[in-house]
């Protein structure tokens, strides 16, 4: 699956595979607050606080629905919020500096206006890379419309617009586990995946250094790598030989299409490998450039969440 589908990607709902110990440092109100990471017990948000904890950026929340069961690194504030009710976000945002967002967790129209008039000057914005390459999809055109949102709305922003996640493919999970078998349509068509943990870097760099604010940033993993690749690389890492069974299109669609919807579906499968352009598999250079660091290769992913195949 692809960033870009559905809201701001279809990204995995299983976190890496991180220690951490329940937050009760709970935030009162007014408590100042460098930067508040949304989406925060995800795979970006979950690697962000970790990198912004490492890089001593002053103090950090995790915005949660539920404070008083969240777990983040030690010293980052549990911050009570729900994005999908953006209406009641002003106490959260209070005293805030910068915020990392991620597209389609709610109204960004809403959660923007809110974070302006609670005096937030900076946001990073996970946007999708299908913006460029697929402009004519619905969720691209959602993207672009909460990038409009964020440019436009008087606050310093910085964009991000990543493509295919490593994490996507935590759905062949279950089946690895029970049988060791991988059921997918376009065994060979590569994409340049990219690890969660990048992002989170380039959003580290964005939210702490100069020379970041107004721009927007493609970002992909090091190299092309095809579904055939990425089981082989997960049967490495967890010591089985896996069976890579090809679905045609069609049958690909009939397992999506029930949770997914025909449309979302359809843009799925397109994104995969039947309307791949150049723009989505181009490497871009992004993660080394602005982190110093390279970009992770999918094998890297494998390793670092093996435990969730075995």
């Amino acid at each position: 699956m692809l960033t870009g589908v559905g809201s701001s990607g279809l990204t995995s709902t299983v976190i890496e595979l991180v220690a951490f110990t329940p937050s009760v440092d709970i935030r009162e109100k007014g408590e100042l607050l460098v930067i508040l990471v949304t989406g925060a017990t995800g795979n970006i948000g979950r690697a962000l606080l970790t990198e912004l904890r490492a890089h001593d950026a002053g103090p950090l929340g995790g915005l949660t629905r539920d404070a008083t069961r969240a777990a983040f690194p030690d010293g980052v504030h549990a911050v009570r919020g729900d994005l999908a009710r953006a209406g009641r976000l002003d106490r959260a945002f209070t005293g805030v500096r910068s915020l990392f967002l991620l597209q389609g967790l709610g109204d960004e129209a809403q959660i923007v206006d809110a974070a302006r008039q609670a005096g937030v000057e900076h946001v990073v914005l996970v946007s999708s890379i299908t913006v460029e390459t697929h402009p004519h999809l619905p969720a691209a055109q959602a993207n672009r419309a909460a990038e409009g949102v964020l440019e436009n709305s008087g606050m310093e922003w910085t964009i991000l617009r990543p493509t295919q996640f490593a994490s996507n493919t935590l759905m062949w999970a279950p089946s690895i586990r029970v049988n060791g078998t991988v059921r997918a349509p376009y065994p060979d068509t590569g994409l340049p995946t990219i690890h969660p943990s990048d992002i989170a870097a380039i959003a580290r760099v964005a939210l702490t250094e100069p020379g970041h604010r107004g721009h927007t940033y493609s970002l992909t993993g090091p190299q092309c790598i095809t579904p055939r690749q990425q089981v082989a690389d997960i049967g490495t890492v967890v010591g089985r030989d896996l069976r890579f069974v090809e679905l045609s299109r069609e049958q690909a669609h009939q397992d999506l299409a029930p949770h997914l919807g025909d449309q979302v579906a359809e843009a799925m499968l397109d994104l995969m490998g039947g309307d791949v352009n150049e723009g989505l598999t181009t490497v871009r250079d992004t993660v080394a450039r602005i982190t110093g660091r390279p970009a992770a290769p999918f094998s890297r992913w494998a390793e670092d969440n093996a435990d969730a195949f075995r």
